[in-house]
């Protein structure tokens, strides 16, 4: 008799797994998708838009090898379970492996799991289900869109202004930008002037600032306006009226996607890619000793629910650890959750895994990223801390000042919290109404408004969520493409619009205004949750939008003006024509300007560029990878070359 064959995506999961099921099963991995469209047919599209969309898959050159194992063994087992990530991109890993290996989609043989542990892996395989072909079509109606967008629009400026691509989200992204940017060029800085009132009673230093005249909000514009009011003003205020009040600051909600990248960038300043490159590991399976396990649940979810037991067990270890006053209500969604993510939020496997229990196991990055995602879901649950707040009120010649403060009363869930959320106790002393004060001194001081700022990793993130754009799994690969393609640089860790992006936008608003905006981007991932829930479907969805999208493109083909190459002021050798700076698959070139009738190419020697730090890893040996330049170009490599040849390919559009 054959075994039980489960197939994964990942072989680092396959290895856990496996410890976790008897010797009636063996575990295998995929090593993520097995297949793709191709790149053949009209426009290259590897899609028959004139028949229905017909997509057509190839497998992946890289996977042959993978395939034939995986064939191997499925025709050797008992029966086939497809056990790849609980979300629409492994439903459709799932899908195309049944399709691929010819296994019958009538069976329930899929499985899923939000977290990599022996209970639910065992709970899994005694409640399979058939592949969710909505869920199936949903990711292929995505990829094939994508696809669309990103071959005919990348050739379209590639022709005209020599741009490297484009694509449905990341233009949209860069578009976010180079917004931004033109609200900080267009900024006018205007002038304000502070005044400010520094006292001291009962050995307590604090300070007043200037709000109101006469009962109305004061504003100064300028130094005479403000000489005018501190020429008004003595020692002596008054104290007109003492506010307190108490505050309760909820904890926040247990990690999603989105959140968890804005967090690991502000709080770990991590790239959204590290941190997902991390919560990958965490979340397939870690050796602390005793046993392997997932440390975490699926890192790729748009919902803040925990599960009943995660819920009960965490209460009562807030409850023991803490206290019973510590213990705080579950967190409810706002928002509808999507369908695709319908399983639970990030958070800790065991509640009993506090961070500095499993520290040896972890390297220090992963520490740090599960010691945030372990006091964040178990924060969520805490209780509110409770300020007291207290509100002075001074007044000096009909010029009102005012000073705030606040001391934590409770700290509630900032005893677990407060190393990632500070709360600084702002102290105030007793004052009475009516009580004259002697400031030490009145300061003034001139100020001016700032322009607004450029996006951080975390901001444009939050605006990509806010606003409906992507999805959780892609905001990282949205984010690494425009700074690849050179369409936004970073400074002082914030996004700023090259040159080439400036105009790569500029054109795609001017031609493709109607498609390449927030609204439609949103509305098309509205339409892509409808048809994972069988709303809508895959051959309406494409056929809409390339009504839409065709008359544009043949517009932009007819009226959108070719940018001519830049001359180098050299003469070819060869005829006598211009050279001019040319931009190619593999980077610019020097050329001659009477191409194709000249084919003359300046061979230059280059020197030796230093490889680029990256924050990704090696799948094959965990080294750091690098941005090489050889040939044809820049290319991803393993750092520990020539001991590890591993060269990352980059995904087409």
């Amino acid at each position: 008799m054959g075994k039980n064959l489960v197939i994964v995506e990942s072989p680092s999961k396959s290895k856990t797994i496996e410890k976790y099921l008897g010797s009636d099963y063996e575990v295998t991995s995929s090593k993520g998708h097995i297949r793709d469209l191709a790149t053949t047919g009209k426009g290259g599209l590897g899609v028959d838009v004139e028949n229905q969309f017909k997509p057509h898959y190839i497998i992946n050159k890289d996977k042959k090898d993978v395939v034939k194992e995986l064939k191997k063994s499925v025709k050797n087992a008992d029966y086939v379970y497809l056990a790849t990530d609980p979300d629409r991109e492994g439903e459709a890993i799932s899908w195309h492996l049944a399709e691929v290996l010819g296994l019958d989609q009538n069976l329930d043989n899929r499985i899923v799991f939000n977290e990599v542990t022996k209970d639910a892996v065992v709970h899994a395989l005694e409640n399979p289900r058939q592949i969710d072909q909505n869920l199936v079509k949903s990711q292929e109606t995505r990829r094939v869109l994508d696809r669309i967008i990103g071959f005919k629009l990348s050739k379209l400026l590639q022709k005209k202004i020599k741009s490297k691509s484009a694509g449905r989200v990341q233009s949209v992204a860069l578009r976010l930008i180079c917004e931004k940017e033109a609200e900080i060029e267009a900024f006018i800085p205007e002038e304000y002037w502070r005044v400010k009132a520094l006292f001291e009673k009962d050995n307590i230093e604090f300070e007043a600032e200037l709000s109101k005249y006469q009962g109305k909000k004061i504003e100064l514009k300028n130094e005479e306006e403000t000489n005018n009011v501190y020429e008004s003003l003595n020692q002596k205020f008054i104290v007109s009226d003492v506010k307190k009040t108490q505050k309760k600051r909820a904890s926040k909600p247990p990690f999603i996607t989105s959140t968890l990248q804005q967090e690991a960038s502000s709080r770990l300043n991590f790239k959204a890619r590290k941190t997902m490159q991390i919560a990958q590991k965490l979340y397939e399976g870690v050796d602390i000793g005793n046993e392997t396990v997932g440390l975490i649940t699926y890192m790729r979810t748009d919902s803040i629910r925990l599960s009943d037991t995660f819920v009960s067990d965490a209460k009562q270890y807030i409850s023991e650890k803490y206290g019973e006053n510590y213990v705080g209500n579950v967190k409810i969604s706002k928002k509808k959750e999507n369908v695709q993510d319908a399983h639970e939020a990030i958070r800790p496997t065991s509640v009993l895994r506090n961070p500095e229990s499993i520290k040896q196991y972890l390297n220090n990055d992963e520490y740090k990223l599960y010691s945030l995602i372990y006091a964040r879901a178990l924060s969520s649950l805490m209780a509110s801390a409770i300020l007291n707040a207290t509100t002075i009120l001074l007044d000096n010649n009909d010029y009102e000042f005012k000073a705030t403060g606040s001391v934590i009363k409770f700290d509630g869930y900032l005893r677990l919290y407060s190393q990632y959320e500070k709360q600084k106790d702002e102290i105030l002393p007793e004052v009475d109404i009516k009580e004259e004060l002697l400031s030490k001194d009145i300061q003034k001081s001139q100020h001016f408004t700032k322009p607004p700022a450029r996006y951080t990793e975390a901001k444009l993130i939050r605006e990509l969520e806010e606003l409906g754009i992507g999805r959780p799994s892609t905001y990282a690969s949205i984010i690494d493409t425009i700074v690849t393609r050179r369409y936004v640089e970073m400074v002082d860790r914030t996004f700023k619009p090259t040159e080439s992006g400036i105009l790569t936008n500029s054109q795609l608003v001017a031609y493709f205004d109607s498609i390449i905006n927030v609204e439609y981007t949103a509305q098309m991932e509205e339409v892509l949750d409808d048809i994972a829930e069988g709303d809508d479907d895959y051959v309406h969805a494409l056929s809409s939008f390339e009504e839409r999208f065709e008359p544009l493109l043949e517009n932009a083909y007819e009226k959108m003006e070719q940018v001519q190459p830049e001359k180098t002021g050299e003469k070819c050798p060869e005829c006598g024509s211009d050279l001019v700076i040319r931009k190619g698959k593999y980077g610019d070139f020097v050329a001659c300007s009477s191409y194709p009738e000249c084919k003359y190419i300046k061979n230059e020697k280059k020197t030796k560029q230093e490889p680029i730090e990256t924050d990704e890893v090696c799948p094959n040996c965990g080294s750091p990878i690098v941005i090489k330049k050889g040939r044809w170009g820049e290319f991803k490599a393993c750092s520990s070359y020539p001991k590890c040849k591993t060269i990352i390919k980059e995904k087409k559009s």
